[in-house]
């Protein structure tokens, strides 16, 4: 076995205190309940064990030093006729002396109350499982009125997971004991699910309402028409009235994103935008050519920039 001053991280002139906080530091980071299925961890946490054991018993420490015992606590074989084994150094375990006895813990504000039998010693070690991280993707409308996913879970269970109406996007649910398990009995961590929100090619939100920017040609604005436009839950008619023009605002009630706090529904603003044909015609040519010459007006002047 190393020197236990190396493996602990000491020096020799190192206090009592001061093995026990280099003990705890290490005992933390190489407990296998907390780094499952290291075997190299293991060996690590009983080689801790073992030098803290030799360590924090003055006696051992003392005669360690002298060179009486090696660092296993096992008389060295020119030492062997100075000692007689019948009680020396034995029956410790449990007692007084024992790393993990706890009557000055030097595990319970690390791991709380409660204990595990370890080989020959007991740990305290008793702490509320991780948290784990996921994330799923939801088409904007979906996250507008709520929808669920299927989420795998790094335990191998697969649950559904609820995207409850009105979510944003980068919002975080938190799915209580899905994480992973906890020890010492403690309770499992929790499952915390990132939701990401794709954008839509046509709706913008702005709080609880959805904002949609739709064409309509010449004749529906200068004429009146009745059109139809998308919104989260399918196409509805809408009227556009005679002499409706770029900017003109209509607002459909309650099409906007659920909001289950205030159990009512955002609307839907519906901008019109005057969109000229491609490629206007001779005949619609002719008729702006002689409409102009008597309906002059400054559109620039009106929106200030005249």
């Amino acid at each position: 076995m190393r020197d236990p001053y190396l493996v602990l991280g000491v020096g020799r002139t190192a206090t009592a205190d001061d093995i026990k906080a280099a003990y705890r530091r290490l005992a933390k980071q190489y407990h296998p309940d907390l780094n499952p299925g290291r075997a190299d961890i293991e060996l690590k946490f009983k080689e801790v064990n073992a030098a803290y054991s030799l360590l924090s018993d003055p006696e051992k420490r003392a005669r360690f030093d002298k060179g009486e015992i090696d660092a296993s606590g096992a008389e060295r074989p020119d030492r062997s006729f100075r000692r007689a084994y019948a009680g020396a150094g034995a029956g410790r375990a449990g007692g007084a002396d024992d790393p993990f006895n706890f009557g000055d813990d030097p595990f319970s504000d690390i791991f709380g109350a409660g204990r595990r039998r370890y080989g020959a010693h007991s740990a305290g070690v008793k702490a509320k499982g991780a948290d784990v991280a996921y994330s799923v993707t939801v088409p904007f409308a979906d996250a507008c009125l709520g929808t669920k996913r299927r989420l795998s879970l790094s335990t191998g269970k697969s649950i559904d997971v609820v995207i409850p109406p009105g979510t944003r996007d980068q919002s975080k649910l938190r799915l209580k004991g899905q994480g992973l398990a906890g020890l010492g009995g403690a309770g499992a961590g929790d499952a915390i699910v990132e939701v990401h929100v794709d954008p839509h090619p046509h709706f913008t939100r702005r709080d609880d309402d959805i904002h949609l920017d739709v064409p309509v040609t010449l004749a529906e604005a200068v004429l009146g028409a009745t059109i139809k436009v998308p919104t989260l839950d399918g196409q509805v008619a809408v009227k556009v009235p005679k002499g409706a023009n770029t900017g003109t605002v209509l607002r459909l009630k309650g099409k906007g994103v659920p909001n289950p706090e205030r159990k009512v529904n955002g609307d839907q603003y519906v901008k019109l935008v005057v969109v000229l044909p491609d490629r206007p015609d001779a005949e619609l040519t002719g008729f702006i050519e002689k409409w102009a010459k008597t309906h002059e007006y400054d559109v620039r002047r009106k929106a200030g920039l005249g």
